[in-house]
């Protein structure tokens, strides 16, 4: 990891471009939003000397010592797609700060490509790169650099007053962002009158008042209380949410990537040794340093329902009636009925005895009678990890209902296949080297079979 020191250090060289059109797949193809591909970083004098193939097999301490020369980064590529919260970790010194102030220049990258929307923005102008920052992207540091003299409604919308906007307008506009982020109420206070927790909202409410599409974090929370801190991690995966932005999150906490990454890039030594789900990086590391790290991890905090849940054996519409209810449950091999709509939203259980009871009560249809549907029976989100299932599962002889972020029925997940999974995966070989492959051979493997049955 570099400090602010490296902003000013270009070494005297200028940037080695890779044509956007050597991409994979071409720039902005696909639902890539943010393709880096192939970008090397190197501090020091010459450092475009690294990139000779005669030092094609040396490493980092081999650049130092015999050329003088810091590398930063070295050969990354990764691509990040449109609305996800991507996660780069990695110990200090790992690049991982670095890479994320070469996605927006304030660090110049000594060669590759950073392709961000279609447009490659090592190949801006000065113009061209404010008029990028000032519009596309924001960037959320550590330090909150809060302006002591100025309100919290002056500070978080600063980045408006940069642009130009009328004051009347930005204020509007601060003040429904800082409802948003929970400072509503604060807004004529000044930072010294804020827990750290609430500057850090300050600093939050100031990147995401300007509406830019992208989001950039470098370690945001790593200076707060532990309890803060998680209240911070969970006040980010609302807003995601609600806002669906393109996040590059920076961390060196494993639990922090795990909770709020999409996918996870792990970095060492200026490179990126693995990207995956964090579900990947757990149960399939590929070399001991991923292996390492994620040793200690709890599985149930990491599998989630959408790898063991299954498609819905029993479904009855919220017009049929109870005689319909009996037959379609008769006809699965289960005891229970998921009801839902014609859009196939949720409603909620039905159950033999309550079904019954609607048919001796001469119930027509059961949208009609909400009383014999079970509507406390909650479903949960494909994400929902086994720390939460486990406890619904023990609580509960029914399976647990799978719905999307529209009430839509996916599937259900059963206790036994809870067990099954974590049976499964706690007994994999821990020799990491021999068996990435077979490891990953094996998901791909799964992956299949489970869209084969609806999960």
């Amino acid at each position: 990891m570099q400090n602010n020191d490296d902003i000013r250090d270009n070494g005297g060289a200028t940037a080695a471009v890779i044509p956007v059109a050597e991409a994979d797949g071409g720039a902005g193809s696909g639902s890539d939003y943010i393709t880096v591909k192939s970008l090397w970083k190197v501090f020091g004098r010459n450092p475009l000397r690294v990139l000779e193939p005669e030092y094609a097999d040396k490493d980092k301490a081999f650049f130092q010592g015999e050329l003088g020369n810091v590398v930063g980064l070295r050969d990354v590529n990764l691509e990040v797609r449109k609305g996800e919260t991507f996660v780069i970790m990695g110990l200090s010194g790992s690049g991982k700060s670095t890479l994320v102030r070469c996605l927006l220049r304030l660090i110049e990258p000594t060669a590759g490509a950073v392709v961000i929307d279609g447009s490659d923005i090592t190949q801006m102008s000065d113009k061209e790169l404010v008029e990028f920052r000032r519009d596309k992207i924001a960037m959320v540091f550590q330090h909150y650099g809060l302006m002591p003299h100025r309100t919290v409604l002056d500070n978080a919308s600063w980045g408006l007053e940069v642009q130009g906007v009328a004051k009347e307008e930005r204020y509007e506009r601060t003040r429904k962002t800082l409802d948003l982020v929970g400072l509503g109420g604060w807004e004529e206070s000044y930072p010294r009158q804020l827990s750290g927790g609430m500057q850090q909202r300050v600093g939050l409410a100031r990147a995401l008042v300007v509406n830019t599409d992208i989001l950039l974090m470098d370690e945001p929370f790593s200076g707060l209380d532990p309890l803060i801190r998680r209240q911070m991690q969970d006040e980010l995966l609302n807003l995601q949410t609600e806002l669906q932005k393109t996040i590059v999150f920076i961390t060196h906490d494993l639990n922090e990537a795990l909770k709020l990454g999409d996918h996870i890039a792990i970095m060492q030594n200026g490179e990126v040794v693995q990207i995956g789900s964090p579900e990947d990086i757990v149960l399939r590391p590929e070399d001991q340093y991923v292996g390492d790290f994620t040793q200690d991890v709890r599985l149930e905090s990491v599998l989630t329902a959408s790898k063991v849940m299954v498609s819905p054996k029993s479904t009855v519409m919220g017009h049929q009636g109870p005689r319909a209810a009996l037959h379609t449950i008769g006809n699965s091999d289960g005891d229970v009925a998921w009801v839902v709509d014609r859009r196939h939203r949720y409603m909620g259980l039905l159950t033999i005895p309550s079904t019954e009871r609607a048919l001796r009560a001469g119930v027509r249809r059961f949208d009609e009678a909400w009383e014999f549907i079970d509507q406390e029976h909650k479903p949960v989100s494909p994400d929902t990890t086994f720390d939460q299932l486990i406890p619904m599962a023990m609580s509960n002889d029914h399976p647990i209902p799978v719905t999307n972020a529209d009430n839509m029925l996916l599937g259900e997940v059963h206790r036994s296949a809870l067990a099954e999974a974590l049976a499964e995966t706690s007994a994999a070989d821990p020799d990491y080297a021999a068996n990435a492959t077979l490891n990953a051979a094996i998901a791909a493997e799964g992956n299949e079979t489970a869209g084969d049955d609806g999960s």
